[in-house]
């Protein structure tokens, strides 16, 4: 696993958001797709931002109609990223050291960084348990 790449363990493929779509669609949508996070992007499809069911939980406490409120007021913009050539132990090291529980894989582009892949702590850990 530690020779393995970040692109030859994940395959591509994320699940997105705008920062104008409600708290209320998006818990809706986590619930439903059962996912921890959606990647949050511009119109052109570049990363903006975060927005996890922690993000949720503060929306919560934080605002008194936070269904009603814009993705954009609570994700979480300063997104930690990797290439898709980064080996997962390297990602591993970044997900203990940050304590977070998730990277977003990201190709640059002119215009910004294009989302291709969100890694997560269970995805290493499915790696783990696959890998021979």
């Amino acid at each position: 696993m530690k020779s393995r790449t970040v692109l030859q363990a994940k395959r591509l493929g994320i699940v997105s958001c705008s920062g104008s779509d409600r708290l209320g669609k998006i818990a809706a949508r986590m619930a439903d797709e059962d996912i921890s996070a959606l990647v949050v992007t511009d119109a052109g499809g570049h990363l903006t931002g975060i927005i996890s069911r922690s993000d949720l939980l503060r929306a919560y406490v934080e605002s008194l109609d936070w269904r009603a409120a814009a993705v954009e007021e609570f994700m979480t913009r300063e997104v930690v990223t990797v290439s898709p050539d980064t080996l997962l132990s390297e990602a591993a090291i970044l997900l203990l050291g940050r304590h977070i529980h998730r990277v977003v894989v990201v190709r640059p582009e002119e215009e910004g960084l294009r989302p291709i892949a969100v890694l997560s702590d269970s995805d290493l850990v499915c790696e783990l348990a696959t890998s021979v």
